[in-house]
């Protein structure tokens, strides 16, 4: 779920990052948590965007790629560690669903999300979204979100798909519960009121090192 905003800008596709020794947390862009990083630069290219941000010791790169053959994205974070300790870092993705036209889900949100069903395959660390079809003629849609570690995890793989346990009550994608608080992942999936896709990894970075990790969003029939 997108929309155009150029007040608050508080509609897209984000990776959240939260420091597990001391709470500290961050986006992997500067929306949706804000605030004022030590050194932030973004670059546009023909077939990228790259956002370079320093915050304290841990050095954050994302590179957001659209597939010039498939129906997909991938937003690929690098961090590197350039303190003198280790550093553990739980990277969490976040995307509202729709699979539907614009017009309609301007018209009716709540009525289309109620179609959405997810499911997860954790062994390909996966989520899965479709929508229920309402009529016999009607193509399904598929939409997957996956994610690839190049580096040392810590853990398993986490997963939510509803946006109200990631959110929590009176609370907005400014200052998500899951990643404030250090919740873990409901990793429930099925018919929600309020579809997303979220995956969560935690990573280990030796001093000096870099960690990658990429979080991709596919749709097709």
């Amino acid at each position: 779920r997108w929309r155009e905003d150029v007040t608050r800008d508080a509609w897209g596709s984000y990776v959240f990052l939260r420091d597990v020794a001391n709470g500290e947390t961050w986006s992997a862009g500067y929306q949706p948590r804000g605030g004022e990083p030590e050194s932030y630069m973004v670059t546009f290219s023909e077939d990228r965007a790259e956002i370079v941000r320093r915050d304290r010791a841990v050095g954050t790169m994302l590179q957001v790629i659209v597939s010039p053959e498939d129906d997909a994205e991938v937003r690929r974070v690098s961090l590197t560690n350039f303190g003198t300790r280790q550093r553990e870092i739980e990277l969490t993705s976040y995307a509202e669903v729709v699979l539907a036209p614009l017009a309609a889900d301007l018209a009716h949100p709540a009525f289309s999300n109620l179609s959405i069903e997810t499911e997860c395959v954790p062994e390909l660390d996966t989520l899965l979204a479709t929508r229920r079809p309402r009529s016999r003629g009607e193509v399904p849609v598929w939409l997957a979100h996956v994610t690839a570690v190049e580096g040392e995890t810590v853990g398993d793989l986490q997963w939510e798909t509803d946006r109200a346990r990631f959110l929590d009550r009176g609370r907005g994608i400014r200052a998500p519960a899951v990643v404030i608080d250090g919740w873990p992942l409901s990793n429930t999936t099925g018919a929600v009121l309020d579809p997303i896709v979220s995956l969560r990894r935690r990573v280990r970075i030796p001093p000096g090192a870099t960690v990658r990790i990429a979080f991709s969003t596919l749709v097709a029939p």
